[in-house]
């Protein structure tokens, strides 16, 4: 079982090996969450897609709009992948975007706002592999909260499977899932991080605050205290030192 990461390079190898495991099982939809706000996600991007060098020009990359892409252009003008963008064109431009000869997509930080492209996108490519790296599709503000919005989650974010997710819920506690593991509630007690809480699915906010006000009870999964000194404490001041 995955343990807590202590350094963004941990938890990108972590995201790295759950994604490639998903690939394994048949998944074709997947997500890797790194919820942290300073995290910039070109930082994610450039330690994430070594790892998928293997496909080469089958490899096709999509940022959010075409400046994104342009910027990577240049930054990256020796890959060999393929760099595009998501756009917000008519179906017929779309359509354009994906060729036969693709193999696998990586979406990198797609937006709610970029939701209508991103399904008709996916519908395109069908049944081959997809990868949303530091995805932010359910901004409520943008995406709503009624019977649209149900609908776009039922129709379309919920068959996207979220293979490596990391969220600290404030200093001394997180949400942690790496395929094909369970969804963990971490908290930290006197020094030492506890697995307090394993569940099936991702739990609601109000879930996690009812296990963290519970979070000295012994949990049913007999996991054991894992001690290590702040992890997320550490993990966030090492992101926002990379962010400055």
């Amino acid at each position: 079982m995955a343990e807590l990461p202590k350094t963004l390079e941990d938890a990108i190898a972590q995201s790295c090996d759950a994604v490639k495991s998903a690939l394994a099982d048949g998944v074709s939809r997947i997500q890797v969450e790194l919820l942290f706000p300073e995290l910039k996600f070109m930082t994610v991007a450039e330690q994430f897609l070594p790892q998928f060098t293997e496909y080469e020009s089958r490899l096709k990359v999509f940022f959010a709009d075409a400046g994104a892409a342009a910027l990577a252009r240049r930054d990256w003008k020796d890959a060999q992948f393929q760099i595009s963008d998501i756009g917000t064109g008519r179906a017929a431009s779309l359509e354009a975007k994906i060729q036969p000869e693709d193999e696998i997509f990586l979406f990198i930080a797609p937006t709610s706002v970029e939701v209508p492209q991103l399904e008709k996108l996916c519908e395109l490519i069908g049944e081959r592999p997809v990868i949303m790296l530091t995805p932010r599709l359910e901004d409520s503000s943008v995406v709503g909260i009624g019977y649209t919005a149900r609908e776009t989650r039922r129709r379309f974010i919920s068959t996207i499977e979220s293979c490596y997710y990391i969220r600290p819920v404030d200093d001394e506690s997180a949400l942690f899932r790496c395929y094909p593991g369970a969804w963990e509630v971490w908290l930290e007690t006197e020094g030492e991080y506890q697995k307090v809480a394993e569940l099936p699915t991702k739990p609601s906010g109000d879930e996690i605050d009812t296990i963290l006000m519970g979070g000295q009870r012994e949990n049913t999964t007999d996991a054991t205290p894992v001690r290590k000194p702040s992890i997320f404490k550490s993990l966030q001041r090492f992101i926002k030192a990379l962010s400055n």
